[in-house]
């Protein structure tokens, strides 16, 4: 009786027991029938079956050399304490995630630098026209949207990802029937049987962003992926020249869960 006790019925997970009258195990939620044969090699199976391998690497990046490290700050927004990257000559500007200004807190020592960056394929002028493109034929959008003064604030920004590569190998369990319909002058007959199949394999992973900062809303970056990394070139801070680029704030093992 204890073993009985421990079978789970593989349509919809309820607790079996032995039915007399058919001799067979019988889930009183769904009435399914099986041989107690096939559910002792399938509970053997399940108690067998191990959990899935999956391991995530980070790269590992460059230290900031001291030439990099003079030229670049860090300014952090006293509203909503965002924090950007600038070069050693911005004092001020305005914030880009809630529009006030930023004052310099630091340089960026201690820090690891990126491998690759994107480069801005859009200038400032073709991302307002693409911007008022988007706007057109939607009668319904308020007005502050199509604003001169908010376009205008329109700029670009860097945004750092780790970037993960991952061998996966995983075991998988369906639960499959397949139904036969008949009848004759009387009844309508209906025939269904269960099968449980089982798929393996492995499976690599190249490239998997995560975004790095928690300013930006993960959902959102994600649903701009995925990058073009193929247009990724060496890191260099001349990239940076004349936009903002936000600096990390979550390590590479904070960001393997997420990737």
């Amino acid at each position: 009786m204890d073993v009985l006790q421990e079978f789970k019925c593989p349509c919809c997970n309820g607790a079996i027991a032995f039915d007399s009258t058919s001799q067979k195990m019988k889930c009183p939620y769904c009435d399914t029938e099986f041989d107690i044969e096939t559910l002792t090699a399938y509970n053997s199976e399940l108690k067998e079956d191990t959990g899935d391998d999956m391991t995530w690497e980070a790269p590992e990046s460059g230290e900031w050399t001291e030439d990099e490290e003079t030229g670049l700050r860090t300014y952090v927004c006293e509203s909503c304490s965002g924090e950007i990257v600038g070069d050693e000559h911005m004092a001020a500007t305005a914030c880009p995630f809630c529009g006030n200004p930023v004052v310099m807190r630091g340089n960026l020592s201690g820090m690891l630098k990126p491998d690759m960056v994107i480069p801005f394929k859009l200038d400032k002028k073709a991302a307002k026209e693409a911007l008022r493109r988007h706007y057109k034929g939607k009668t319904l959008l308020p007005k502050v949207f199509k604003d001169e003064n908010h376009i205008d604030e329109i700029r670009g920004i860097y945004v750092p990802f780790w970037l993960f590569d991952a061998n996966a190998e995983a075991g998988i369990r369906y639960k499959a029937t397949r139904v036969r319909t008949w009848s004759d002058s009387r009844y309508i007959y209906t025939e269904t049987q269960h099968y449980h199949l089982t798929r393996g394999g492995t499976l690599g992973f190249g490239n998997v962003p995560v975004d790095g900062s928690t300013k930006m809303e993960d959902a959102l970056m994600e649903s701009i992926e995925p990058f073009d990394v193929s247009g990724a070139v060496d890191f260099n801070t001349a990239y940076l020249a004349g936009y903002f680029a936000d600096k990390y704030d979550v390590t590479s093992e904070d960001s393997i869960e997420r990737a």
